[in-house]
């Protein structure tokens, strides 16, 4: 079995405030997307890579000596689905397992990309999650009215790997717009498993996310 990648690049980053693509912000010296890039690129199993973002700047960006298993970059879309199916066109077809990876997650490891893979070869779809660690309350108007059980709850993240059959037949039959892959395949009953995720393996969404990021991988390097 082949298996394929979908770097997630064409987010906006408005609430970074940095006036440019998020993916190309600068993290530890680097665009921001060359880091899962390269996580991505350490796997193995992973034989393609489809970059989906602002094309242009990004193949311009991409450091020296990375994206060895890239294949093409295209034109992200305007939903996030868009740009999924986007990268589907543009995998080769020989990929019948595919990873799908935001590039805001910025600090993913290359063992929990693999981890994710095993999972989704073996049961057909997983996503890396985490269990809800904090308690959430139902809020309305500025006032707590409830407190939701948090038993069974994880937070989802990526990467979210699945067969390619079932990913292009969720997104086929998609009749509205949702914030992530999976849900698209919960909506046509196709069971997903959970790959225990990373709590550095967060969203890199506001400048103090940017700085925890930036933080934790000069931490890391000044260790090596």
């Amino acid at each position: 079995m082949s298996v394929g990648a979908i770097l997630l690049a064409a987010g906006r980053g408005e609430r970074l405030g940095l006036g440019s693509k998020k993916a190309l912000v600068t993290l530890a010296g680097r665009p921001l997307f060359a880091w899962p890039l390269e996580a991505l690129e350490r796997v193995a199993a992973i034989a393609a890579i489809v970059v989906v973002g602002p094309a242009r700047a990004l193949r311009e960006a991409l450091p020296e000596g990375s994206g060895t298993r890239v294949v093409a970059f295209c034109e992200g879309g305007s939903e996030r689905q868009d740009s999924v199916r986007r990268g589907l066109a543009a995998l080769p077809p020989e990929c019948d397992t595919v990873a799908v990876h935001d590039a805001a997650r910025a600090l993913v490891t290359p063992e929990l990309i693999a981890r994710s893979v095993a999972d989704a070869l073996a049961a057909g779809a997983a996503i890396a999650a985490i269990p809800l660690a904090d308690t959430v309350k139902r809020v309305t108007l500025g006032a707590i009215d409830g407190t939701v059980p948090r038993a069974g709850l994880w937070c989802a993240q990526t990467p979210q790997v699945f067969r390619r059959d079932w990913l292009e037949e969720a997104h086929a039959r998609a009749t509205g717009v949702a914030t992530d892959d999976a849900a698209l395949l919960e909506a046509i009953g196709r069971p997903v498993r959970i790959t225990p995720g990373d709590p550095l393996n967060f969203k890199i969404t506001t400048p103090g996310d940017l700085a925890l990021a930036e933080a934790w991988l000069c931490t890391r390097d000044s260790r090596a």
